[in-house]
């Protein structure tokens, strides 16, 4: 089939039935729901610009094995260019969502891909037949141009205790049994974010499984309709269908987020990657690039949104004249600066490429890193100067009726318009964009989201501080430093 069009992607999701439930109600038609019609078509989209002229060539090649046209995230980068053709498609992709989105359909294919270029991982922990699944597994979204969610987290409990220690044996999600037809699962993760527009749900896990997790360190793929399959979205951030002239944001880049819950779902034998294994639980992330390849589509998503997020309070300074003062010069700058930063560190990582063992180009993992650590602080701050800029003005935005309704329209006009070249409604209209990144719901939901989108990121900046120390555990410099200076008072 090769790629698919956002018809095609549509109907699919269409005749899927999944066990999706928003506030206690079953929904039975996620296409036409008022909460998921906009992020179906914005995903649409998305599978519509692969046949685009403009940007075909551009994000999508001809599969050697099928001859059939291909995403660029399926793409396994065994040469430095292919880094570059992958990040065609995350910055088209990230471009057409401004990057509110961050679990579009590029982001799990490079895991997946991942994935299946380190067969020998998975042939290691599970021999050959769990090899091919992966591989096979890979295979058949390529081929079918699938959207897929993940679900890598334990749910919030007893953080205090490992899986096994939970009150119930299977809170978490882990094996109740074998069958001769696969594994019989149970219990709980979060956070599949888009779940129930997907077209298949993948499970793995962080690292972190002690002895006695044996049952919860699994790894597999199902069907995003599979029977006892359920997914618990969270309240929305916006009820019905929001105009997009008041909420131009928030009408149409909602993300829902689920927990899912597996009520002993069979998952056969072929759909099975990591069975039972904590040693190989553990070492996923470090041995299949799992988590580098992916960063790097996180990170172009990061860049765009976090430059939009600038883009939109230099546009909303200017159109009421305080982008002069000295102070709003100064924040603004500083988003500016952020922004820039994460745009060259990921060409650093492009560039400071590494090539494993078995092949496999990777982006460096530094720049990738730092990346991470940057945004969990950058973008909320971003927000907060966004907030400081707008200050009373976001509180006092009009709407589009009050624009449309003949009696009190003028006073509209008069006192709503911003500095000379700016009339009320372009001001009203940049207000209520800033309002929805920066004082929605929807707009506090992307803020927590890149504070929490990799990870506690304190536990991250700990994990980054000892693998720097592992790599420099003399530090040269310093005892170069200090060796030239005894060199100096004995000479």
């Amino acid at each position: 089939m090769g790629i698919r069009t956002g018809e095609n992607y549509i109907e699919a999701i269409r005749k899927q039935k999944p066990n999706v439930y928003v506030n206690g109600e079953k929904i039975d038609n996620v296409v036409d729901h008022p909460y998921f019609k906009s992020q179906v078509l914005e995903i649409a989209k998305l599978y519509d610009i692969q046949h685009d002229p403009a940007y075909q060539d551009k994000i999508t090649h001809v599969c050697e094995e099928t001859g059939e046209r291909v995403n660029n995230s399926f793409l396994n980068p065994t040469e430095p260019e292919h880094l570059q053709l992958r990040r065609n498609v995350f910055e088209v992709f990230a471009q057409s969502t401004f990057g509110l989105m961050g679990r579009t359909p590029d982001f799990l294919n490079t895991v997946v891909t991942g994935m299946a270029a380190n067969d020998w991982f998975y042939r290691e922990y599970g021999g050959e037949e769990y090899a091919k699944n992966i591989v096979n597994y890979y295979k058949y979204i390529r081929d079918n141009d699938l959207f897929l969610t993940h679900a890598i987290v334990n749910p919030q409990n007893d953080r205090s205790q490992s899986s096994h220690g939970q009150q119930d044996e299977f809170t978490h999600l882990g094996v109740v049994k074998e069958t001769d037809e696969g594994l019989i699962v149970r219990g709980a993760k979060m956070l599949a974010t888009l779940a129930p527009i997907t077209d298949e749900v993948i499970v793995y896990s962080y690292p972190g499984f002690s002895p006695g997790d044996e049952k919860y360190a699994i790894s597999f793929a199902l069907p995003s309709e599979t029977e006892g399959l359920y997914m618990y979205c969270r309240e929305p951030a916006q009820t019905g269908e929001r105009s997009t002239w008041d909420h131009p944001l928030a009408s149409r880049f909602e993300e829902s987020d689920a927990l899912l819950v597996f009520d002993d779902v069979l998952v056969p034998w072929d759909r099975v990657f990591i069975n039972q294994n904590v040693e190989a639980g553990n070492r996923l992330y470090a041995a299949t690039g799992v988590n580098q390849q992916p960063s790097h589509q996180s990170a172009v998503r990061g860049c765009e949104k976090i430059t939009f997020i600038a883009d939109v309070a230099c546009a909303l300074a200017d159109s009421i004249g305080v982008d002069g003062f000295l102070n709003v010069q100064n924040q603004l700058t500083e988003l500016i600066q952020a922004a820039e930063t994460v745009r060259a560190l990921v060409r650093t990582a492009e560039r400071e490429y590494e090539v494993t063992e078995h092949g496999e180009v990777r982006p460096s993992i530094v720049p990738l890193e730092t990346i991470r650590g940057i945004l969990p602080e950058a973008y909320p701050k971003a927000v907060q100067i966004l907030q400081t800029i707008g200050a009373g003005g976001l509180l006092m935005s009009p709407t589009e009726a009050d624009f449309n309704n003949p009696e009190i329209s003028q006073h509209m006009q008069q006192y709503y318009v911003g500095k000379t070249d700016v009339s009320s409604e372009r001001r009203v209209r940049l207000f209520k964009l800033a309002w929805d990144l920066c004082g929605e719901a929807f707009g506090q939901r992307l803020a927590q989201y890149e504070r929490y989108y990799s990870g506690d990121p304190v536990r991250k900046a700990g994990m980054f501080y000892n693998a720097h120390k592992r790599k420099n555990p003399t530090y040269p410099r310093v005892e170069r430093a200090l060796e030239e200076g005894l060199n100096l008072v004995k000479n």
